[in-house]
């Protein structure tokens, strides 16, 4: 199992130690994790990349490169089961996109535990939970939540516009 955060977690010391704490994958393994996230120009820079010092946190990292970095620890991992906890609440839409294609691509067949507020990033999901003070609300598949128009399911989708619903739909 590998969680992403809504915070993303980075360790200090080098990109190599920070994406490979436990030194488990070649330079070649990192750089191509580095090459599927996009972080900025460490892709551009091959290996070299690898050596760049990641400040406590990630300071030096913006939180959409820290959290595309988790996203990359994910994708070494290749954990069966895959927790994204509000994993893209505090990036801006297009890493947003990115980090949902990249789930797309990179995670078929693990079974996804997403907490979201985005409803358009879990319209595709096979099967939501709707809780509300920690009670299971509604269950069901996007398209069985959304046929109760007085579901709160329903009433998430429309207070938010719709926004990017019909293309994940």
């Amino acid at each position: 199992m590998y969680i992403i955060p809504q915070d993303p977690v980075l360790f200090s010391g080098s990109l190599r130690e920070c994406l490979d704490p436990f030194g488990l994958f070649s330079d070649s393994t990192l750089h191509n994790a580095l090459k599927i996230v996009k972080v900025s120009d460490t892709y551009n820079r091959g290996h070299n990349a690898l050596d760049d010092f990641v400040e406590e946190g990630g300071k030096n990292y913006s939180v959409g490169e820290r959290q595309l970095l988790c996203l990359a620890r994910a994708i070494l991992a290749k954990p069966k089961i895959l927790v994204l906890d509000e994993a893209t609440a505090s990036v801006d839409r297009e890493t947003d996109n990115f980090v949902q294609a990249m789930i797309r691509k990179y995670f078929q067949g693990v079974t996804l535990i997403t907490i979201a507020h985005r409803v358009h990033t879990i319209m595709d999901y096979d099967k939501i939970i709707v809780l509300d003070s920690g009670e299971v609300k509604e269950f069901g598949s996007p398209k069985e939540l959304l046929e109760d128009k007085d579901g709160m399911f329903s009433s998430l989708v429309k207070s938010s516009g719709n926004e990017g619903i019909s293309e994940r739909s």
